[in-house]
């Protein structure tokens, strides 16, 4: 899948993520809801959206991948992102970074074809579009932690 594939479906897989608080029920109807009812003109942050169409089925089907897979493994995650963030507890942090930084770390734990760079410059640029303008380095700092702990030298670039 080309990188702006990937891109546009880890940040409809952040915007799931981030919506998932105010939500109540099983995932897949999440899913099935956000994709019946997202605007693809006009997406959450109110500012015109990359994507004026639905995605493909891949990019689809590679966001809900990312979504069920943090769902899934959140309690191997979020351990791990209070190890490597210095000072601040969970219910701290933004929640468009907390998103990120589970979506990424997903990422870095479970999918191993990925290299680890470009996990990280990814939710660097997504934490630019969609966080503040400590996002970036926030979650870059973090992540780098991450990599570094759970994956190997061999697993740092493409």
């Amino acid at each position: 899948m080309p990188g702006g594939n990937r891109r546009l479906g880890r940040e409809l897989a952040l915007k799931v993520l981030y919506s998932l608080p105010d939500q109540n029920g099983d995932i897949g109807q999440i899913m099935k809801s956000f994709w019946d009812n997202f605007s693809f003109e006009d997406d959450v942050s109110g500012e015109a959206d990359a994507a004026v169409v639905p995605p493909s089925p891949v990019v689809r089907r590679f966001a809900e991948s990312l979504v069920f897979g943090v769902v899934g493994h959140q309690q191997e995650i979020d351990p791990l992102l209070k190890a490597f963030s210095t000072n601040w507890s969970l219910d701290r942090m933004a929640r468009v970074d907390l998103s990120l930084l589970r979506l990424a770390a997903f990422e870095l734990l479970f999918c191993p074809e990925i290299p680890s760079n470009v996990i990280i410059n990814e939710a660097i640029e997504i934490g630019k579009r969609f966080g503040t303008k400590e996002t970036p380095s926030f979650v870059n700092g973090i992540l780098d932690k991450i990599s570094h702990s759970v994956r190997s030298p061999a697993q740092g670039s493409g």
